[in-house]
């Protein structure tokens, strides 16, 4: 068999694309149906591998039935980065453009149109346009995600031509099935497959030649059921879905962080200069002058030690900008240097084939942008700044945001509120995951306020190797600090065995993401030091572990806390934990219930009525300790609390919300929006006496 075509390209199929080595290689078998999947893309999404798979079990034996019984029962699939279109079939291999998914991950459906061109099987010169109009015919037919991708099939309008475009022969060959011939498709297909096809089988099968068909389809090119689903259609006789049920596009860009695996922290900015990470806030924008800098070495530097993305301090806690901003005169453009990193550094990780993200710190003390004289002009500039930051510089992956809401910074989610923050992020690239340094304050059981878990291993955290299962970053620095410092060149780095064997190959395996600081010196280039470090991770590591898929995950939580230090009321408290500690946006103390207790409650009043739609219960200790502010978590995955309800007062009667039984220490539930001045948790079981960390009351932006 030899059958050549291509997804929504132009090009043909080659057979010299450029040679690249395979990075894994797997057989699956389900029922009479294999496919080989081969791995040439490093940092290729687990999820999304996962799904290409999936695809071709749902939809080949379909369109096998339907088309083909006889077709092959085994099929190679290959992610090839060197392909040069979307997607490519030939003898029973078809060749995948990972970067297609990576900027269109939803569309899955790519199999359903590719592999169909194996059951094709067309071997006597077919015609072109016929053959790709059928492959999407069953794209649309037997597709399992086309909504999610938005793919639709096209209305008709006038200049069309059925040899144009794929999807406008495939609606026209639905419309002929509809108004002349039921099995036209079928009948086309048989022949294109055995030789006897020839125009006249246009007129055999309708009385009509195929430009007469052309001719009274553009005369009335309605389509059932296209118009009343909005371009989608199931197969005739069965319900309209909206695709593989539940597929989250966040999780889906989560699963796409964590399989880039390893990447390079960039801490470079005026306390490069001031042998300091917190350096005076009014040091001169003159202090900022390295004379050789090269992001193209960084680059290079990053890719020798198999790194797959950067991320480089736009702006760190003293306010200096790297980037050719209009919100401050405090900026690069303003030193010496007079040239944007931010632009040489994406240009040039970008030109290696390196992902992009960017740091950002709240925190500014340069601008006073600290505890107790933040201002709503200091929010506007942050705005500002984010939105030339991510419309300036092309796409930016993940978004590192620091100096917010953690114990050192002192700045609330209140101050500078997180959910206009992340909507403004959301809007300018829908595809950036935001993830906010916060691991020093909110428990490791659920996304507060971030995207990505993130844990700085310097400041004493530390992921669980044995019961994370949250998208995570782990960074920590390849010297002693994090900016560059006079004695980096003589000093030791850490052992890339060490970094190897103890930090990127366990946490890759716990979804969880490595980034390695290296800092650039005062010339704006990586030490000799650093540079043979990483050469050799990547003698060591070669970024060819099996991939991980991550367990599906509650989207974060983003929205203020409406219960955050209201008014409280609980059954009786043991010793000193009373019921203050369970909403005092400290996840380290709790609110303890009594053991004489058997039916403990505990309540929030919030002063008068509000809207909210989401209540989370986060379990503390399980002992006194707790209000004396030792550790709150019971334990990292677990909970004491195993069935409870909750109930919202309105006009002063207590109303039913819902009963729960939530396993773990987090407890996220979200409803329809509701109104009420209070909120109550009654607790029906429990292992032992319960302790409430924080309990959080939300009304969060749904679209």
């Amino acid at each position: 068999m030899k059958t050549i075509a291509l997804f929504a390209t132009g090009l043909a199929l080659s057979s010299q694309l450029i040679a690249q080595p395979e990075l894994s290689r797997d057989t699956i078998t389900r029922g009479k149906y294999t496919v080989i999947f081969v791995n040439k893309a490093p940092g290729f999404s687990a999820f999304t591998r996962q799904r290409l798979i999936d695809a071709y079990f749902e939809v080949y034996p379909k369109e096998a039935k339907r088309f083909n019984p006889h077709t092959l029962r085994s099929v190679n699939f290959i992610i090839d980065p060197a392909f040069d279109g979307v997607a490519g079939t030939a003898d029973g291999t078809v060749h995948y453009n990972p970067d297609w998914f990576v900027r269109h991950p939803e569309d899955i459906d790519v199999v359903t149109h590719e592999v169909m061109h194996i059951v094709q099987d067309y071997r006597h010169d077919p015609p072109g346009w016929l053959t790709e109009g059928i492959a999407d015919y069953t794209r649309y037919v037997f597709g399992i995600n086309n909504p999610a991708a938005q793919w639709t099939l096209p209305d008709y309008r006038e200049g069309q031509h059925y040899e144009n475009a794929y999807k406008v022969t495939a609606r026209f060959l639905l419309w002929a099935e509809q108004h002349q011939h039921p099995q036209l498709v079928d009948r086309l297909d048989a022949a294109l497959r055995n030789g006897t096809y020839t125009p006249e089988l246009w007129v055999k099968l309708t009385g009509k030649t195929v430009d007469e068909l052309w001719a009274a389809y553009a005369s009335d090119p309605v389509v059932a059921g296209l118009a009343a689903t909005g371009g989608f259609l199931a197969q005739p006789g069965q319900p309209v879905t909206a695709g593989v049920a539940g597929v989250d596009r966040l999780h889906v860009l989560q699963q796409q962080f964590i399989d880039l695996r390893f990447g390079m922290f960039i801490h470079f900015n005026i306390p490069t200069f001031a042998n300091a990470d917190w350096p005076d806030p009014d040091a001169p924008a003159s202090l900022f002058n390295p004379a050789h800098l090269d992001c193209n070495q960084w680059a290079t530097a990053a890719r020798s030690a198999h790194m797959t993305y950067g991320c480089l301090t736009t702006k760190h806690h003293s306010g200096f900008c790297i980037w050719d901003t209009k919100t401050t005169d405090y900026n690069v453009m303003n030193s010496p240097l007079h040239r944007d990193v931010v632009k040489e550094y994406t240009d040039a990780f970008r030109a290696q084939g390196l992902k992009v993200c960017l740091y950002y710190s709240i925190l500014d003390t340069h601008h006073r942008l600290r505890p107790g004289f933040i201002t709503r002009k200091h929010v506007e500039m942050i705005k500002a700044q984010l939105t030339e930051l991510l419309t300036h510089y092309g796409e930016i992956t993940a978004l590192i945001i620091d100096g917010w809401d953690a114990p050192w910074s002192r700045i609330s989610y209140d101050d500078v509120p997180f959910e206009e923050i992340y909507t403004l992020v959301k809007s300018l690239q829908p595809n950036c995951l935001l993830m906010d340094l916060n691991s020093a304050k909110y428990p490791p059981e659920a996304l507060f306020y971030t995207d990505i878990k993130s844990y700085e291993q310097g400041a004493g955290q530390h992921i669980s190797t044995s019961t994370n299962r949250l998208p995570a970053l782990s960074c920590l620095p390849l010297n002693s600090a994090w900016f560059w410092k006079t004695d980096f060149p003589t000093s030791p780095v850490k052992d890339p065995r060490t970094l190897v064997e103890e930090d990127i190959i366990p946490y890759n395996k716990i979804y969880d993401n490595f980034i390695l600081n290296v800092a650039p010196n005062r010339d704006g280039l990586i030490d000799d030091n650093a540079l043979a470090a990483l050469a050799e991770i990547g003698r060591q590591w070669k970024n060819d572990a099996p991939p991980v898929v991550l367990p599906p995950t509650e989207a974060p939580i983003i929205s203020s806390n409406l219960a955050k230090r209201q008014p409280a009321n609980a059954s009786w408290s043991d010793d000193m934990n009373i019921m203050d500690f369970g909403n005092d946006d400290n996840f380290r103390t709790a609110w303890q219930s009594n053991p004489m207790v058997t039916s403990p409650w505990y309540a929030v009043d919030l002063d008068r009525e509000k809207a909210f739609n989401m209540v989370v219960l986060t379990e503390g200790a399980s002992d006194a300790a707790a209000g004396s502010g030792a550790s709150a978590a019971g334990s990292e995955t677990g909970g004491n609390i195993t069935s409870y309800r909750l109930e919202y007062r309105s006009n002063g009667v207590w109303k039913s919300l819902l009963s729960g039984d939530k396993k773990g220490r987090v407890k996220i539930h979200r409803f329809p929006t509701v109104w009420g001045d209070g909120v109550r948790v009654l607790i029906d079981k429990y292992t032992a006496p319960p302790a409430i960390a924080e309990l959080g009351v939300y009304d969060e932006r749904r679209n």
